[in-house]
């Protein structure tokens, strides 16, 4: 029997659901084209949002909302972007206003375009407060050069000269540039609140880790969950330690949240923020754990000498760490580390500025 979002497509002939590594895409190989929205279930549709980088695209989508329509992520405020919105306004969504604005969590490629929208459909912004205001902090820090205490981070983890020079000329305000001005007020959303959109209600989920207060929806009755970048199913999110809170322990959060999440049901049809939907929650919570866990392992073992956090690249990642991903590399590798601290299982000394790593 045809499930109900497997139903939202009939009349596709060529639908044939696939399935990997425990996990069922209902919909195949069928995925948006550009300027097109896809029906996955009554009253939700899901489009590409293109954009520059190496994921290419992000997922939103289009909640039937009263008189208009509910948008769920937006792409950063580029170009690509920007003319793929307008494309859709034109076209699927001519004459229909956006009256509300949902952003999953605060990076560029989910929140990029709220502002511009909001502006021009004179439409609220629903985050939780924590994603809100990290956004509203990081898109105001407008200052001209790298602070001192983001050269000395990257210097404890043991990048070179050369390093640092590279990344300061890249700039410190990036954050802002990717996003449109936001206003000054938003509507703040909590974990276990219930929206009612479009006649449906969705239950916000709350998990931590690849940001600090993301936002998931969750539809019991008909058995969908919107994800963002909380769950996706080819893809593990990058959980990184930063020079804002450098005490925290982000991978401690991912995990929490990891077995958080499992408590929801196994049957649901996961949207996630990249990637195409799926089923089979549980085995890629699994698999998501399980890849953390084993990362752990392996550093845990290449701690038997100091090291810092570059020399545990190749531990962690499977590719070669250039200049485009130092930065993020460097993030992931300090969240696995911390965590081996908070778990009394590695150590921490600083020489000349520099911090080593090995096991306690």
């Amino acid at each position: 029997m045809a499930t109900h979002y497997q139903r939202a497509l009939i009349g596709d002939e060529s639908l044939t659901p696939t399935s990997a590594a425990g996990l069922t895409f209902p919909f195949g190989d069928r995925a948006p084209q550009p300027g097109e929205l896809l029906t996955v279930a009554p009253g939700i549709r899901w489009w590409r949002v293109p954009m520059s980088g190496p994921l290419k695209h992000v997922n939103g989508l289009i909640l039937d909302d009263g008189e208009g329509v509910m948008a769920i992520d937006t792409g950063t405020a580029s170009p690509r972007s920007t003319e793929a919105w307008n494309a859709i306004l034109d076209g699927p969504l001519a004459g229909t206003p956006v009256t509300r604005i949902l952003c999953t969590h605060m990076h560029p490629d989910h929140i990029g375009l709220a502002g511009w929208l909001a502006r021009r459909f004179d439409a609220p912004i629903l985050m939780t407060r924590t994603e809100w205001l990290m956004a509203r902090m990081l898109s105001s820090d407008q200052r001209d050069r790298v602070p001192d205490e983001q050269i000395d981070f990257w210097r404890g983890c043991g990048w070179s000269e050369e390093q640092i020079a590279s990344a300061e000329k890249g700039g410190f305000a990036r954050f802002g540039k990717m996003i449109a001005r936001l206003p000054l007020g938003y509507t703040r959303i909590v974990d276990g609140e219930v929206l009612t959109i479009g006649g449906a209600r969705w239950r916000v989920v709350v998990g931590s880790g690849h940001s600090p207060e993301h936002a998931c929806l969750l539809d019991e009755e008909r058995r969908i969950l919107i994800a963002g970048d909380q769950v996706l199913p080819r893809i593990s999110s990058n959980v990184s330690l930063h020079v804002n809170e450098p005490g925290a322990d982000p991978l401690g959060e991912w995990l929490a949240s990891i077995a958080r999440f499992r408590r929801l049901p196994d049957d649901l049809l996961v949207l996630p923020g990249h990637g195409d939907p799926f089923t089979g929650l549980h085995a890629r919570l699994d698999a998501l754990e399980r890849e953390h866990l084993d990362r752990l392992e392996a550093l845990h073992a290449h701690l038997a000498e100091p090291r810092r956090a570059v020399d545990c690249f190749a531990q962690l990642f499977r590719r070669p760490i250039g200049p485009d991903v130092i930065g993020m590399a460097t993030g992931e590798t300090l969240a696995h580390l911390r965590r081996l601290e908070v778990t009394g299982r590695a150590v921490r000394t600083t020489r000349d500025g520099v911090w080593w790593y090995s096991r306690a």
